[in-house]
């Protein structure tokens, strides 16, 4: 439009507007109105055409937004809640793509649906509903707001679900089994249902071999819902039950998964595991589950064996007591699970060599004492000990051998068996006319067996033990050093028979001349202590210090020989005079003038020289 024509426009409303001020109040403002409005309104807002003020604040165009709002309040709650169309909108301002004023038969809400994004309201257009896109009327039904366009697939497809589908049975979440991509096709998990497909032959059964009529619900859980037929015409006949699960799969049904040791009380062991049910649960007995109680004892099954090919009840009915399922013919009876365990030739023995009358049975004898002389007694009132060394066998005997004695005398007593001790039989200590061995008490000492061999005549005392011991009794062991007269030197190498004439040792005499008199070379000149120069490592060998006694040997004195001075012997200890006249009276040349003290003159080193 040409800016005149523009002016022209404006001039001819001022003029109408100058007009309208002319009229009365209440017509004159409706008149003012309708003479301003760009053009009528839609049908819709027909009735709000004079009420301006509905949708329009004067000299306010912001909020006009509001107003539009204030009436469409569906609309205001998705904008508020940021959902739907309108509220995941950037720019909320309804005159942006909504304009009035252009007629009654105007479309203020246009949609291209070459370019409307679906995806920006609550139903994404997926799968199969994409390729509808343009059909817009399939869903949208004519003079309905958009967002009463139903959401559930039921809304839509109740009628092919009553007429090609599950008549309504299985509830209205389709989407539960079913996708946009393709209806036919399910998406279902059956793994969620309370029976799942677990990878056996259901897992290749079409759905309608179960699901006959389509609804699902009524389809049973039980193999035998459906296989009740088979178990008639080829399977137990009924016999077994109902739950066929407990002993078939689904991955194949002949293979059989039942474990009897775990899913019963009796547990089949050996042979047993290849015996048929049958040939427990017997059919004449009635359902296997419900009416058969069968008792859990070998007798049970196998009394007719045991009359016939075992031991005729003799050993009564606890058949697992010594057989087991693996060989029925070798007993596995354990003895030494007993409080009396089989040792050496107590396992040769046969069981009715103890168990007179069977084991177990009214002629058994049940309990058996368990001593050796129970069963003994007889071979030792024969053979043996014949009563008297008590009833505890076992103390000196053992089944692997019953003549040698494991009887060990120096852990089980007070008195350890040393040297020919252990050579000695019982009898020789424990005398029979002392009565029963463990009954009778026996001294400990030597003298109690060995009085009448005391050679000593009691002279010793009676502790044999301090000179004799029991590996040797006639060579001593005696420690001389403990006695009166201890061994040194020579002596330690004498016998003792050569001190000692008879046994009565304590009169062996204690002195060197006691025993050397005959040896005595001086003739008892020098007293008879000869240990004051001799000693024992060697007679000859003489260590006698002068130098200790009162007259010490010096000078000259040192070569005299012990004669010169000790000429006659004397009994008892020597007492020679000290002064050289004693012994040199003849040798003085002053005949006595110079009195008798010649050391005053003359010295022992040398008698000519003389002091001055």
């Amino acid at each position: 439009m040409s800016s005149r024509s523009t002016c022209i426009d404006r001039l001819f409303r001022s003029f109408l507007l100058f007009a309208c001020l002319l009229v009365a109040d209440g017509a004159r403002a409706q008149l003012i109105e309708k003479v301003l409005a760009p053009g009528e309104v839609i049908e819709g807002h027909a009735k709000y055409e004079h009420e301006c003020k509905q949708c329009h604040q004067n000299f306010n165009k912001a909020g006009q937004s509001k107003l539009c709002l204030d009436c469409h309040k569906d609309v205001a709650k998705d904008v508020a809640a940021k959902k739907r169309l309108h509220g995941k909108l950037e720019d909320t301002t309804c005159k942006t793509c909504h304009t009035d004023h252009k007629g009654r038969k105007a479309k203020i809400a246009v949609v291209d649906k070459n370019k409307f994004d679906h995806g920006r309201t609550e139903f994404r257009l997926n799968g199969a509903h994409a390729e509808i896109r343009n059909k817009c009327e399939s869903c949208h039904k004519p003079k309905a707001k958009f967002r009463e366009a139903p959401k559930l697939c039921n809304d839509c497809h109740a009628k092919v679900d009553q007429e090609k589908g599950h008549k309504g049975k299985l509830g209205s979440k389709c989407e539960t089994c079913h996708n946009e991509k393709k209806w036919t096709e399910t998406t279902f998990d059956h793994e969620k249902t309370k029976f799942p497909l677990v990878g056996g032959k259901h897992f290749e059964v079409k759905c309608k071999e179960c699901h006959a009529d389509k609804t699902y619900q009524n389809t049973p859980l039980t193999c035998n819902g459906c296989h009740k037929k088979i178990d008639q015409e080829k399977g137990h006949k009924g016999r077994y039950g109902s739950k066929c699960e407990t002993c078939h799969n689904d991955k194949g049904w002949k293979e059989i998964d039942f474990d009897h040791d775990k899913d019963t009380k009796y547990a089949l062991k050996g042979k047993h595991r290849q015996a048929k049910c049958d040939t427990c649960h017997l059919p004449e007995k009635g359902l296997l589950y419900q009416a058969q109680k069968l008792p859990t004892r070998c007798v049970a099954c196998h009394k007719k064996d045991d009359q016939e090919k075992g031991h005729k009840g003799g050993l009564g009915e606890k058949c697992e007591t010594c057989h087991n399922e693996r060989n029925w013919k070798n007993s596995t009876f354990d003895h030494d699970d007993t409080k009396f365990p089989l040792r050496d030739k107590h396992k040769d023995a046969k069981c009715d060599t103890c168990h007179t009358g069977g084991v177990s049975g009214p002629k058994a004898k049940l309990k058996l004492e368990m001593t050796c002389i129970a069963c003994h007694k007889k071979n030792d009132d024969e053979k043996g000990h014949k009563g008297r060394y008590g009833n505890k066998c076992e103390t000196c005997h053992t089944a692997k051998e019953w003549k040698k004695s494991t009887f060990n005398h120096d852990k089980d007593t007070k008195y350890p068996l040393l040297g020919k001790h252990q050579e000695t039989k019982c009898d020789a200590c424990h005398l029979p006319a002392l009565g029963p061995i463990y009954g009778s008490k026996i001294e400990k000492t030597c003298i109690a067996c060995h009085k009448k061999d005391d050679k000593h005549k009691g002279q010793l005392g009676t502790d044999c033990a301090s000179c004799h011991n029991e590996k040797r009794w006639q060579d001593s062991p005696y420690d001389h050093n403990k006695a009166r007269f201890p061994l040194t030197g020579s002596h330690a190498k004498v016998e003792c028979k050569k001190c000692h004439l008879t046994p009565a040792f304590r009169d062996a005499p204690l002195t060197c001349n006691g025993c050397h008199e005959k040896d005595d070379k001086h003739k008892g000149r020098f007293t008879k202590k000869c240990e004051s120069c001799h000693y024992t490592g060697t007679w000859k060998s003489w260590d006698f210090d002068h130098a200790k006694t009162r007259y010490p040997l010096d000078g000259a004195h040192l070569k005299v020989e012990c004669y010169d001075c000790h000429k006659e012997p004397k009994p008892g200890t020597p007492k020679l005079s000290k002064t050289c006249v004693s012994c040199h009276l003849k040798d003085d040349v002053h005949n006595g003038e110079f009195s008798a003290q010649c050391e005053r003159c003359h010295v022992s080193a040398n008698w000519k020289k003389v002091r001055r």
